[in-house]
């Protein structure tokens, strides 16, 4: 009878009238989707024409481009933030703003525009719809996807050589060419994450990515007492942050403590594979997602001197950064793309090892040494990856490549008229040289 009735509802689901009922619940689901709706902004004063920016949509659903309030979770995170910033700064020049999102796949351009701003997928798709006229910047948070998932690869497959066990890949995205569809490109990380993007040969601006939260100086630290106290805070894709070669390395080191601040528990095949390390291990304390405002995590940051990142690909981390900016003295991997110049430390490899020998060489470091490096790693982020910062730099970019945009349509055309000029004075001589009387005059009347 079970197999009967497992027959009977593939059957109806195989029926004429039940696909097309569920093709139009797709369709109703798609046509309601926020992902497919189009945000229309309009600036005071208008002197330009529009431009389509495909970034993240939520943030306008709220306040259509509005500062995100501080009690929403879209304010932590930095692109919901930043997206909306960057449309504000167009608005200010005097630009019409449709946003889309990024992974909105049914747009079609019924507008002429002069900009599209793209972090994903829509630059490939709608550039031979929007003409060569219009000003492509493709926007780069993340290394490039093939370097990204083949390194996500290569971490679950290291692990598995290691533990015996194959875990679900987490942060795999589909490849697409934006870049070499664009004309120019903005990137918050570092060298690494330029240099996943180089072989497109496309011109490159640099901009800080922004951290919500600036956090006092912690004048009470003892960093005496937590030079063995380190933390590791990520989101999701576990492996793909290094957590698990963390985990390995202290598990090896009871002198040493480690907090882990990140959604652990979403990731069950994670969670059972690292599960005695996770909540067995008196040196390791795991504590979950934490709010990064909470007085809960500014305690975690004033009780741990440094903290372990070994990231296989990132396009500048905010989360690192908001670990130094609370006075945590970063060990990042090269492919974290932060740069810690003479108040960190980078892991060439991020092998386990590699780790344990890192973090010792730190903690063995005199505690003045330790506070000078927080101190110095804390004013870095202050100055450098604020929201002002971010709003200055990103708008000082935009005028740059707007300005390059218009150099480039003016040459042309100085370059065409001066061509002109010089066929006309030709042609000048050439009637001056064969003594024709109408020389001068069509010199004068204004040929050339």
């Amino acid at each position: 009878m079970r197999f009967r009735v497992h027959e009977s509802a593939g059957w109806i689901k195989a029926t004429r009238p039940y696909q097309l009922a569920s093709g139009i619940k797709r369709a109703v689901i798609q046509a309601y989707s926020p992902l497919n709706r189009v945000i229309r902004l309009e600036p005071e004063n208008r002197t330009h024409g529009r431009v389509l920016l495909s970034f993240y949509i939520h943030p306008f659903l709220l306040a259509s481009a509005k500062p995100v309030p501080r009690d929403h979770p879209y304010y932590w995170h930095p692109n919901y933030w930043e997206c909306t910033e960057m449309a504000r700064s167009f608005l200010e020049r005097g630009y019409a703003v449709d946003v889309i999102d990024c992974m909105n796949g049914r747009f079609v351009p019924r507008d002429g525009y002069e900009v599209l701003l793209d972090c994903r997928f829509n630059m490939e798709r709608l550039t031979p719809l929007l003409g060569k006229e219009c000003l492509k910047i493709f926007h780069i948070d993340i290394a490039h996807m093939l370097f990204r998932n083949a390194a996500e690869c290569q971490r679950l497959l290291a692990l598995q050589q290691r533990r015996g066990v194959t875990l679900q890949y987490r942060r795999f995205e589909r490849p697409n060419l934006g870049i070499e569809y664009a004309d120019c490109a903005t990137v918050y990380g570092n060298r690494f994450t330029q240099d996943t993007f180089s072989y497109a040969e496309k011109p490159m601006y640099r901009v800080p990515i922004s951290i919500p939260c600036l956090y006092p100086w912690p004048e009470a630290k003892d960093f005496e007492a937590c030079r063995r106290r380190f933390m590791w805070l990520g989101s999701a894709g576990l492996v793909h942050k290094g957590l698990d070669l963390v985990l390995e390395a202290f598990a090896d080191m009871p002198e040493f403590h480690l907090t882990v601040c990140g959604p652990v528990s979403d990731e069950k095949d994670f969670e059972r594979a690292y599960s005695r390390e996770l909540y067995s291990l008196p040196n390791i304390k795991t504590v979950g997602w934490v709010d990064i405002a909470s007085p809960q995590f500014i305690d975690i940051m004033r009780t741990c001197v440094g903290l372990v990142y070994p990231s296989c690909s990132e396009g500048g981390c905010a989360s690192a950064l908001s670990a130094i900016a609370g006075g945590l003295i970063p060990i990042l991997s090269y492919e974290s793309s932060v740069d810690v110049h003479d108040f960190g430390m980078i892991l060439p490899r991020s092998s386990v090892s590699e780790i344990r020998k890192a973090v010792t060489a730190l903690a063995a470091l005199p505690a003045a040494e330790l506070q000078t490096m927080a101190r110095k790693g804390w004013e870095y982020a202050r100055e450098n990856h604020s929201r002002d910062r971010f709003a200055r730099e990103w708008r000082r970019t935009l005028d740059s490549i707007l300005e390059t945009k218009r150099a480039s349509e003016v040459a042309p055309s100085a370059t065409k008229r001066a061509s002109e000029v010089a066929l006309c004075k030709s042609l000048a001589m050439f009637l001056v040289m064969y003594d024709i009387s109408e020389a001068v005059s069509i010199v004068g009347g204004g040929v050339c």
